[in-house]
């Protein structure tokens, strides 16, 4: 018996996420289009706009995605061990050990977000997918005792998030340079290590 609607959208969703990240990830965000997408997962335009109104929509879908299995992971990590004092830096190795897994992933999101800066009604949801984020960081560092800077979690979430972007962006403009200097990698674990314990005078 065929499928109802109802228990068909699930697959279809899946296979036009799956087929949206596999050309995103190697052609671009704009260099994709729906009919690429939907010929890549079998399906019709009419199915794409059923579960989509555009390509904004469908990338901030698979942005959720992202960060929720990013956290989860993170919460896995901090599972047995616990937050401890020295949570900030642990996030940085945490997110690190993830770029070369995640880089294909890390241009498409900052092609995204270019894309975004340039039309405000994008760049107003992808803030709000990109608060997930933080929040889900933040939640961290709120359950760590030994949190006592004068830094409000959320900022010291952000910043975080400031400082791996910005680290990785810069390595791969350094590898693609093919002369790539030495990261003063733990200057940044001593940066937040140090936000996260500046106590208030």
């Amino acid at each position: 018996m065929p499928k109802s609607p109802t228990k068909r959208r699930p697959l279809t969703v899946a296979a036009l996420n799956d087929s949206a990240l596999a050309l995103f990830v190697e052609h671009g965000f704009h260099a994709t289009s729906i009919r690429d997408i939907v010929a890549r997962a079998g399906l019709t335009r009419g199915a794409f706009y059923s579960n989509y109104q555009d390509k904004e929509e469908l990338f901030l879908a698979l942005y959720d995605q992202q960060i929720d299995k990013l956290l989860d992971d993170l919460r896995a990590a901090f599972a047995d061990t616990g937050p401890g004092p020295d949570l900030p830096s642990r996030l940085l190795r945490e997110l690190a050990d993830r770029r070369q897994e995640d880089e294909g992933w890390f241009l498409l999101s900052m092609e995204f977000t270019l894309h975004a800066a340039r039309h405000p009604e994008v760049a107003r949801s992808l803030a709000e997918h990109e608060a997930r984020l933080v929040d889900g960081l933040m939640e961290l560092i709120e359950q760590t005792p030994e949190h006592t800077s004068r830094v409000r979690p959320r900022d010291l979430a952000r910043l975080l998030v400031i400082l791996h972007e910005g680290a990785t962006a810069m390595r791969l403009t350094e590898e693609a340079r093919g002369e790539l200097a030495e990261f003063p990698e733990e200057l940044l674990h001593q940066v937040v290590d140090g936000l996260f314990h500046a106590g208030a005078r």
